[in-house]
């Protein structure tokens, strides 16, 4: 077997027993790209503008607890589905397409996932926020996030290198709650001096008005599923 580039990353050149295969990357990434920098994605791609997908895995693999606890380690926190992370990373892609961004920001360690496919998709660096301060980390910009999740209280921090004044950053990460992480992101951005230009999330818990304080800030939330309510252990999607 060997490879054979043609036309760059667009395509790519099959040689196999004989066979010749055509792999087209084009029809699965390149139709969201227009030119280096900024992304056309509504070309190409079937829009999932009510992440119908996304909701279904909610309801079939999600796992309800007592005290508001929804846990989708099937499909997102434990194991992951990439070709639905990738179907969520370009409705982002869409949903953000007319703010001015140059870094997406997410917190460690679920984040990370949908944070490296927006990324990806936009040609962008992904800063990922720590939790714990490395002992060779200088320059830090700290802050302190009660997890919801966790009951428990802990330092985020991030390297002043890599968010930095004139930085217009998306925040994505996979749960929003009662919006404490989301909170000690906005004051890292601000202690950096950089401008939050919005926040993406996989899962919105309304009941927990988390995304109701941060939309009262003014700033541009889009959670690609949003629960209604989890009572009785029963999951609730907002339509």
């Amino acid at each position: 077997m060997f490879f054979i580039s043609s036309g760059g990353i667009d395509r790519l050149i099959i040689f196999c027993g004989g066979n010749l295969i055509f792999y087209f990357f084009y029809t699965i990434f390149a139709p969201h790209f227009g030119h280096a920098g900024r992304k056309n994605i509504q070309t190409g791609y079937k829009e999932e503008k009510d992440m119908q997908q996304l909701k279904e895995r909610i309801l079939r693999d999600g796992k309800c607890f007592e005290g508001g606890i929804l846990k989708v380690d099937n499909f997102i926190n434990h194991q992951m589905d990439p070709i639905l992370m990738k179907s969520m990373a370009v409705e982002f892609v869409r949903r953000f397409a007319s703010r001015d961004i140059n870094k997406i920001l997410t917190i460690e360690a679920s984040g990370i996932a949908p944070a490296i496919m927006v990324g990806y998709l936009l040609e962008l660096p992904v800063v990922f926020a720590k939790k714990k301060k490395p002992s060779t980390m200088e320059n830090m910009l700290a802050t302190k996030v009660f997890s919801f999740t966790k009951n428990n209280t802990y330092d985020v921090c991030v390297c002043k290198d890599y968010l930095q004044p004139g930085d217009k950053v998306l925040f994505i990460d996979d749960f929003l709650a009662n919006g404490n992480a989301a909170k000690g992101v906005m004051d890292l951005v601000r202690q950096s001096g950089a401008e939050l230009a919005g926040m993406g999330f996989l899962i919105e818990k309304a009941f927990q008005h988390g995304g109701d304080y941060l939309r009262a800030q003014g700033i541009h939330v889009e959670s690609l599923a949003v629960i209604e309510s989890l009572d009785g252990c029963r999951i609730t999607l907002k339509d």
